[in-house]
């Protein structure tokens, strides 16, 4: 049994096919399908049930999985502990990063700058996305570490560090009706007009949860995935936004106004798959991560 076959496998099985998974590992499929094979007559079982259009673990497959993920995760590390020792830790992390609240720890420059002054040896390679296919890419072994606004409900096989938590407000221009006051409830905003943003974006998520749970329901005019442009609608009058204060900037001249008790909240995290070994390089930019959030708690 040999490590690149057993990574085939696992590569395999995230994939539920062979053909995206030889693009991801860089091989020719028939390069893959061999690996598999050959794992499979050295264990006397098969571990997928292949099909023209599909491809599906065996029981005997599923049962593999978890073990095939410990041995790799257990080869990775025994190569880190054998780096660190010749100078340094050293490979790669695939960071997910997302448009958040002005947030010390959010800044994907900051971070990472502060983390290569410590570990120079290590690659952060970045990704931009929504929380939701973050989560997503996290379970799939696409990412190691990946930051995300999710409500509980939907983070499962995901484990959680939080980092920042905020609740939400009404942002309008300095002129709309309800700038000047003290208190809105969600019932007052359903015949406003929302910029929002997109539907996989955690706070999308936080808000359309807070909607759902008063069983009220809204109009969202403009969607756009752009913290900036989203300001700049609702500073323009074209529409009202429910967000963090620290999406804006001074300069937006935008009214933030509570929300009250159902008030929906905007949690930052850092997501790792669960269950299973972390890297020591995403251990290390966790633990990085997690410094720079404490002066801002």
């Amino acid at each position: 049994m040999e490590l690149r076959q057993i990574r085939a496998f696992v590569v395999v099985a995230d994939e539920a096919s062979f053909t995206r998974a030889a693009a991801r590992l860089s091989l020719v499929q028939s390069a893959v399908s061999a690996a598999v094979r050959n794992l499979e007559r050295h264990l006397g079982v098969e571990l997928f049930e292949r099909t023209t259009h599909h491809v599906h673990l065996t029981q005997a497959g599923r049962l593999f999985l978890p073990e095939a993920r410990r041995t790799l995760a257990a080869a990775q590390e025994a190569q880190h502990v054998i780096e660190q020792m010749r100078g340094g830790l050293r490979g790669e992390v695939r960071l997910g990063v997302i448009q958040t609240p002005r947030h010390i720890v959010a800044q994907p420059a900051l971070l990472i700058s502060t983390f290569r002054a410590t570990h120079p040896g290590v690659t952060v390679s970045v990704q931009a996305a929504g929380s939701v296919e973050h989560a997503e890419d996290l379970r799939r072994k696409r990412l190691d570490i990946a930051f995300v606004i999710l409500p509980p409900e939907a983070t499962p096989g995901l484990d959680m560090y939080v980092l920042t938590s905020e609740k939400l407000q009404l942002l309008c221009h300095a002129g709309h009706p309800l700038a000047g006051r003290d208190q809105v409830g969600l019932g007052e905003l359903v015949d406003q007009p929302f910029v929002d943003t997109p539907a996989t974006w955690g706070n999308r998520l936080a808000t359309d949860a807070a909607f759902a749970r008063a069983g009220l329901t809204r109009k969202i005019a403009y969607e756009i995935g752009d913290a900036a442009g989203l300001a700049s609608l609702v500073r323009h009058g074209l529409g009202v936004a429910i967000g963090p204060m620290s999406f804006m900037r001074p300069e937006d001249e935008i009214r933030a106004v509570p929300l009250g008790s159902d008030a929906p909240s905007l949690t930052l995290s850092l997501a790792v798959p669960a269950g299973q070994a972390v890297s020591a390089p995403a251990r290390a930019l966790l633990r990085t991560a997690r410094e720079l959030s404490e002066p801002a708690r």
